[in-house]
């Protein structure tokens, strides 16, 4: 029985590092466009690293 992680869809590690870092690249510019001028880029790179973290050891 193959473990399931929370994506929708059967993944391979390569598949969910794409992910990660399809979502990284996304969090980061909706992060300058709407959200720098209040909080620092940095808790971007953060959540993102989370993010991607997540998706490529739970996905």
């Amino acid at each position: 029985m193959k473990k399931r992680g929370f994506l929708p869809i059967v993944t391979n590690w390569f598949d969910r590092l794409f992910i990660g870092i399809y979502l990284w690249v996304a969090i980061e510019l909706f992060w300058l466009r709407f959200l720098e001028a209040f909080v620092p880029l940095t808790f971007a790179h953060l959540l993102s690293l989370a993010v991607a973290l997540l998706i490529l050891t739970r996905g």
